[in-house]
């Protein structure tokens, strides 16, 4: 299973234990995710490690000083983006 982080603004809008739809977005040298209708939102994620399932469920939300971070598992092999 793979698991992505993705950032929330506002407490409420996501549950865990929810089915989420994914969109994707293209850079020049990355791709972002976005859960739909634009409630979270991934960091950039380089092209190699480009995400195939457009659709996850979130396992958890985290709130810090930063905001609210979802994480999103989706069925699809891990993948190490440390290499």
């Amino acid at each position: 299973m793979r698991s992505m982080e993705f950032k929330m603004e506002r407490q409420g809008l996501l549950t865990v234990g929810q089915k989420v739809t994914i969109t994707e977005g293209l850079l020049p040298s990355n791709y972002y995710y976005i859960i739909d209708p634009s409630l979270a939102m991934s960091a950039n994620i380089p092209f190699r490690y480009r995400l195939k399932s457009t659709e996850g469920v979130v396992t958890n939300i985290v709130e810090n000083a930063r905001g609210f971070y979802v994480t999103v598992r989706f069925e699809e092999p891990e993948v190490d983006m440390t290499k």
